[in-house]
């Protein structure tokens, strides 16, 4: 078999952390439940606890209005990216030979993956995003990267707790969360590129089969 360079490999989260998810949702969740955009904070805490969904969804409200965004109003087509994480994506995959693997949670509620998916891989078009793997699933870690750019703070933990090095990107949903965090993806840029340094004296550019 082929052998090749051992590339990096910086695992990405999506929702948070390249789309802007609270901005997408927010206007959804204020028709759903038939109140003014204004009304729902615009920086809420993991969870949406302050938005009150319950009033309208009542148990398991977040998942209702969850599987309403994506499946009545294309949320995931229509997110905007946040600031900047396209174009650096871009660089530190062509520029850098980053390998980007894209590993997201949204398919944690059944019955309409097909239109998540679907979703998820036309907008990471659109934008212009480069991936060389796509993977759906919680555990994160399992997949594997050298780096992981993360917001959610169960997920940050879990991955700092088994040992990975995790950068926080920073929203209102992870404010206790300790550093390395930024929410400026041009830091982002050189917090990787820095940790891929670390990564190459400690002998990660070597050579291995194809394929990996």
């Amino acid at each position: 078999m082929a052998e090749e360079k051992q590339r990096f490999v910086l695992g990405v989260d999506l929702d948070g952390v390249c789309a802007d998810f609270i901005g997408g949702l927010r206007p959804i969740a204020a028709e759903w439940l038939g109140v003014k955009e204004e009304a729902l904070n615009s920086e809420p805490t993991y969870g949406f606890p302050e938005w009150e969904l319950e009033k309208i969804g009542g148990d398991d409200a977040y998942n209702k209005l969850h599987l309403y965004a994506i499946t009545q109003r294309d949320m995931f087509s229509n997110l905007l990216a946040i600031k900047d994480a396209p174009v650096v994506l871009r660089r530190l995959a062509y520029v850098y030979k980053v390998r980007i693997r894209i590993i997201t949670h949204r398919l944690f509620v059944p019955h309409f993956h097909e239109t998540a998916i679907r979703q998820t891989v036309a907008w990471l078009d659109r934008q212009g995003i480069p991936y060389y793997d796509l993977c759906f699933m919680k555990e994160k870690a399992a997949v594997g990267a050298d780096l992981y750019i993360e917001d959610s703070p169960s997920n940050v933990e879990a991955l700092r707790g088994d040992g990975h090095e995790t950068i926080v990107f920073a929203n209102s949903t992870n404010k206790g969360l300790p550093d390395p965090r930024t929410n400026d993806w041009q830091e982002v840029e050189r917090l990787v590129l820095a940790a891929m340094e670390r990564w190459k004296t400690r002998g990660g550019e070597k050579h291995k089969s194809a394929g990996v």
